[in-house]
C-alpha cells in the first residue's frame, strides 16, 4: 500500500452528514479522494448522490463534520469567498442549465467574463474549447436548437472551460441515448487524462462496468463497504 501525503489529498471528508427538515440525506461520510482520481458515487434514487455533490461546492451545508477541499475547510469560508471556491470546480447537471435565450458561444463564455478576463482571452478559449468538445460549428446556435447530447456537449465546455481542478458531473447520461451518453464519457475521460479530479453521480450500469474506476456506493445516506457493490 502507498502512502500518501496529505497534499495528495483534493477533497477530505469527515463524519459528514446532511439533514433536511424532515429527512436526513446523508450520515457519518468519512473518506478521501486524492488529486487526479476518477470516482464514481452510485446508488438508487434517493440515495444522497445529488446532495454528495451539493456539500463539495456549497450548494448546501453540512449538518454536521467538515469537509477540505484542497486544505481549505468549506466551514471556514465566508459568504463572500464562495464564488473564489466555486472556480475550483466544474458542474455538469442532467438538465443543462443552458440559459436559452444566450448563444452556445455566449453561454460559455459567461463563466470566463465572471471571473474577469479579457476579450481577448475569452475569444480563444471559448473556441479551443468548443473545437475538443466537437462543436466548433454550432458556437452561434442557441440551445433549444441542439439535441441533448450535444446541450450536454456545451454544458461540458462550460464546466471546463476555467481549468477547473474539479469536475462535478450529476446523472451526465441520465437522459441520453447510448451513443451520446458514450461520447460524454469520453470526454470526461478526456478531461481527467488533462488532469482534472472527476466526480460522477450516476445510477448508469453501463457507465459504471465501462469506465472501471472506484466506486462510492451510497445506500439511504451512508457509504456501503465495496463488498456489497455488484456491477
Amino acid at each position: 500500500m502507498i502512502e500518501k501525503n496529505n497534499s495528495d489529498y483534493l477533497i477530505r471528508m469527515f463524519h459528514v452528514s446532511k439533514s433536511f427538515v424532515a429527512k436526513s440525506a446523508l450520515s457519518d461520510i468519512s473518506l478521501d479522494i486524492v488529486k487526479n482520481e476518477f470516482v464514481i458515487i452510485t446508488g438508487p434514487s434517493g440515495a444522497g448522490k445529488t446532495t454528495f455533490l451539493k456539500l463539495l461546492y456549497l450548494g448546501e451545508t453540512a449538518s454536521q463534520g467538515q469537509i477540505l477541499i484542497d486544505g481549505k475547510n468549506l466551514s471556514r469560508i465566508t459568504r463572500k469567498n464562495i464564488p473564489f471556491l466555486r472556480r475550483t470546480f466544474g458542474i455538469i447537471f442532467q438538465d443543462y442549465k443552458l440559459i436559452h435565450t444566450k448563444t452556445v458561444f455566449e453561454n460559455i463564455a459567461l463563466v470566463l467574463e465572471a471571473a474577469g478576463n479579457k476579450r481577448s482571452y475569452v475569444q480563444k478559449k471559448v473556441k479551443s474549447v468548443l473545437r475538443i468538445v466537437g462543436m466548433e460549428g454550432r458556437n452561434n446556435s442557441y440551445p433549444p436548437s441542439l439535441s441533448g447530447g450535444e446541450q450536454q456537449r456545451v454544458a461540458i465546455a462550460r464546466a471546463v472551460v476555467g481549468n477547473p481542478k474539479i469536475i462535478l458531473a450529476d446523472e451526465p447520461t441520465g437522459s441520453l441515448d447510448p451513443q451520446s451518453a458514450e461520447i460524454i464519457v469520453n470526454l470526461l475521460k478526456k478531461f481527467h487524462k488533462r488532469g482534472a479530479t472527476v466526480i460522477i453521480a450516476t445510477h448508469d450500469r453501463e457507465l459504471i462496468r465501462t469506465t472501471k474506476s472506484r466506486v462510492i456506493n451510497l445506500k439511504e445516506g451512508y457509504v456501503q463497504s465495496p463488498k456489497v457493490i455488484t456491477i
